[in-house]
């Protein structure tokens, strides 16, 4: 079976953005690049802002889960299949109960907690559309933080999602419980 690896050449057949199946997705891990529903989609670009804010839930939202040996912290080089999708979420939250068995492919488990951290090049709709694809394929709680307008949106289902600014508190609620921090942390 040729890929990636027993053929260099192989990436360059494909012409992103395109159409592919999903295991050539899997076998070829495409950087800079998600799949959703048979389509390439290019991610943007991370710009400062982004990578700020991202360092500052995943240094306080780590040293909890790993003190508490809960899980694990993953970054956006994980891929996850989402049913026709396979995302890399800026960060996520797997449980060691959930954790899959081959550490050496992307999870074919969807996140307990997926992080998405807005870029000025997302279009709101997209986003929201991702924060319901995790929803829809099991992730049980998903943070959407807005750098610009200073906010979180809180999805716990397609109904139940609430809007937090820098006066309130995030919570891991039964997600990763016990664990919480200023909203305004994030954008410090």
């Amino acid at each position: 079976m040729l890929n990636s690896q027993t053929n260099p050449e192989f990436v360059q057949e494909i012409s992103p953005p395109g159409t592919m199946t999903m295991k050539e997705f899997l076998e070829n891990d495409l950087e800079g690049y998600e799949y959703v529903k048979g389509e390439l989609v290019p991610m943007a670009a991370a710009a400062i802002v982004h990578g700020k804010v991202g360092m500052n839930i995943i240094l306080p939202l780590g040293t909890y889960i790993r003190e508490n040996k809960l899980g694990y912290l993953f970054t956006n080089e994980t891929t996850f299949q989402l049913d026709d999708r396979v995302v890399k979420p800026d960060v996520a939250y797997l449980s060691t109960a959930r954790l899959p068995e081959n550490k050496y492919i992307g999870s074919t488990v969807p996140p307990d907690l997926a992080i998405e951290v807005v870029s000025p090049s997302d279009l709101h709709y997209d986003v929201t559309e991702k924060a319901l694809a995790y929803l829809k394929a099991g992730t049980r709680l998903v943070w959407v933080i807005e750098p610009i307008a200073k906010t979180v949106m809180v999805y716990r289902s397609e109904t139940n999602f609430t809007l937090l600014n820098c006066e309130d508190r995030l919570s891991g609620e039964d997600v990763v419980e016990g664990f919480s921090c200023a909203v305004a942390e994030l954008f410090e």
